[in-house]
């Protein structure tokens, strides 16, 4: 059998770990490279092209910026891989340089085919002397009046340049010769449409709203003195910390909103070759380094491109629709309830519908014999159905908790906006636990069922949000059994601040024994494995980053056990390398589906376990959040996940393989040419069909007339 090996020296060495911030600048290639892929159709390209600038915004909202921190304060401490902040702000710059000139390459090719598919945008040069009066009457009439010019260099104090907000900057030539030239900011209306369709023939013909500002903000000044206009927009630091021991953390939320506002700068985006004037009045502004500059010859803040890519027409430019298939395990089903009661339900999302997590909620608020309903809530839609399903079922009387998660990134407005309402139509809100972000996905309805108190539960790898379910590959459990449901009321119960001891027979959280769990899983792995019968690990995950983690996991390879991890995004564990990572493959899908789901497979020497989890392989998840793992008990839906992981790994069209220099190459293999989204997508179908064939051979007749 074998033994654990001693932990050495070199499973520290920094050679064996891929930087964190390099490897998700590699994700983000891969995104962009389907933006380049001539066999997506054209709209879908600009999909994606318009994903890697809004991903490149987050990367230097927070990433980038905390790195900047560290560097101002001297830090001289190194990552796993052995970089400090500086050299590693130094190697982002290099790498995302590189990416943006690619990307603006790449959508001036997407826009140069599609306009001969019928939708051109236009730029000034191209505007005829019909469509340039058309444009300009627009201006007068519905741009010109809301604009608000700011002579920045001429008010003191200077007004904020917001960070993310798009601006059309103005040089002025002063009033005497020799007087240096004045600038104006004329920030762009976030609430127009980023493009304006104008007059042309056979063909449909659209101008930037920012080329049209550029071009007639000269009207704001009759004296006629514009020398040159630019266009530029700022990223600020948004690496703020939110204080959980705040005496009101709604308030807390948002004057941490606020305060992103006034951070310090740490990107500036400006249109190419700027007036030296304008470069160095913006540099020294700003308090910025050169390398901290991105000049665009193209559209700045390109992922307004989903404004273009989303347009109603063009069809045959998009994707064919992959309408969500009904869930096979509840076609015939007439209760909710009854079935979950009877069996474990799987949902496979978004090649199955998500409206029976919708419906079970929307049934749990109407339905008379429900007592209760707990939930987590960590990102929502915008008009949440379940939202309003927990609100109703308050105000029928019923006990909801609902736990809203204020400090998910980027939508503290919107959760702190339901957390409101929610509080309003009576629901018992908690605000997580203090130090921690709820990540967890958890639904608990408990139900009076002939005298007898019945918990059943719907436990997920995503969140409960109708509409990223579209786009969004995770999987969710729905259950009544009894172990299992009474973990999940404990949990509740530990967020709500009443049973801190609580002991789980099932589930495994974070982060009081999730990471542990975890290892114990591994090493177990390790001692069961022999040269006759090795163990395997699989595990599908959006990120693996926890050095800890890729230990355990060098170890286990070290003993044999083999390996294959599926990871979309960052991976700092390095496969492939000998005596250590041999025995560990690494493939990431990157395809028209954003890969979501956490899934978690064990040999354990023919006695195999399943888990999913709400939780990456990263240290905020295992150590600073509150996070969810459990098993699936059925053996038939362990089965059919099992078969989605061998999936995975048999495509060759979408899949990449991780080289141990930290590259990707694309998947190469002999035979039937495989699109694992395609497989599942096509499976998802054929099952409920099936599923549909047999409902109605056994479907009961009602009467003679049936």
């Amino acid at each position: 059998m074998a033994k654990n090996p001693k932990k050495t020296p070199d499973l520290d060495d920094p050679s064996l770990y891929i930087n964190r911030e390099l490897s998700w600048l590699e994700f983000n290639h891969r995104v962009l490279a389907e933006g380049l892929s001539p066999e997506l159709p054209l709209l879908e390209r600009l999909k994606f092209l318009a994903i890697v600038s809004s991903n490149l915004d987050e990367f230097f909202l927070i990433r980038v910026a905390g790195l900047m921190q560290l560097r101002a304060a001297g830090s001289a401490k190194r990552d796993a891989s052995g970089l400090t902040a500086r050299e590693q702000i130094d190697a982002i710059g290099v790498r995302a340089h590189a990416m943006v000139a690619r990307q603006t390459e790449g959508i001036a090719e997407a826009l140069g085919l599609l306009a001969e598919q019928g939708l051109v945008v236009l730029g000034p040069a191209d505007w005829t002397a019909s469509q340039g009066e058309f444009l300009a009457a627009h201006f007068r009439e519905e741009i010109l009046p809301i604009l608000t010019p700011l002579a920045v260099d001429d008010l003191d104090p200077m007004p904020l340049l917001p960070g993310m907000r798009l601006n059309v900057a103005l040089v002025l030539a002063g009033a005497r010769p020799d007087d240096d030239p004045g600038i104006v900011v004329v920030p762009v209306p976030g609430q127009l449409a980023r493009f304006i369709t104008v007059p042309g023939a056979e063909a449909t013909h659209l101008a930037r709203l920012e080329d049209v500002i550029a071009t007639h903000a000269g009207q704001l000044f009759p004296a006629g003195n514009v020398l040159a206009a630019a266009t530029f927009r700022v990223t600020r630091d948004a690496d703020v910390a939110i204080d959980d021991d705040a005496g009101d953390l709604l308030e807390a939320v948002e004057e941490a909103i606020q305060a992103r506002r006034r951070r310090h700068a740490v990107r500036l985006e400006v249109s190419a070759d700027p007036h030296p004037h304008l470069r160095g009045w913006l540099l020294a502004t700003l308090d910025l380094a050169e390398a901290d500059v991105y000049e665009i010859s193209g559209m700045l803040d390109a992922a307004a491109l989903m404004e273009l890519a989303n347009r109603q027409g063009h069809e045959d430019l998009k994707y064919i629709e992959w309408p969500p298939q009904p869930p096979r395990d509840l076609i015939g089903s007439e209760d909710l309830f009854q079935t979950i009661r009877t069996q474990d339900v799987l949902l496979s999302h978004p090649y199955e519908s998500f409206d029976p997590v919708v419906q079970l909620v929307e049934g749990a608020a109407q339905d008379p014999n429900v007592l209760a309903i707990k939930q987590t809530l960590y990102r929502t839609s915008g008009d949440s159905p379940i939202v309003q399903a927990l609100q109703d079922a308050a105000e029928a009387g019923k006990q909801v908790t609902a736990l809203v998660e204020l400090k998910a990134r980027f939508d503290e407005s919107r959760n702190v906006t339901w957390a409101r309402r929610l509080e309003d139509a009576g629901c018992h809100v908690i605000y997580g636990v203090a130090g921690f972000k709820t990540h967890a996905k958890a639904l608990l309805i408990v139900r009076r069922e002939a005298g007898v108190i019945r918990r059943y539960v719907h436990l997920a790898t995503g969140n409960y949000n109708d509409k990223t379910a579209r786009l969004y590959c995770d999987i969710g459990l729905m259950t009544a059994d009894a172990d299992l449901t009474l973990d999940v009321a404990n949990f509740f119960n530990l967020v709500t601040g009443s049973t801190e001891g609580a002991e789980y027979a099932k589930l495994a959280i974070a982060p009081t024994g999730l990471r542990r769990r975890f290892h114990e899983l591994i090493e177990r792995e390790i001692e069961v494995s022999t040269p006759e019968q090795p163990g395997l690990i699989v595990a599908k995950v959006n990120s693996l980053e926890d050095a800890d983690i890729c230990e355990a996991l060098y170890r286990a390879s070290q003993a044999g056990v083999r390996i294959r991890l599926n990871v979309r995004g960052i991976c700092c564990l390095r496969p492939g390398v000998k005596g250590v990572s041999k025995n560990i493959e690494v493939r990431s899908i990157v395809d028209r589906f954003l890969e979501h789901a956490r899934v978690f497979y064990f040999r354990n020497g023919g006695r195999e376990e399943l888990y999913f989890s709400s939780a990456d392989w990263m240290g905020r998840n295992l150590d600073k959040r509150l996070e969810l793992m459990f098993p699936i008990l059925d053996s038939r839906l362990r089965r059919r996940v099992v078969g989605w992981l061998d999936m995975y790994f048999a495509d060759n069209l979408k899949a990449k393989r991780l080289l141990k220099d930290g590259s990707y190459e694309p998947v190469q293999a002999p035979g039937k040419a495989v699109r694992a989204q395609l497989e599942l997508y096509q499976e998802a179908g054929e099952a409920a069909r099936a599923a549909e064939r047999t409902a109605m051979r056994f479907r009961p007749l009602a009467g003679p007339e049936s």
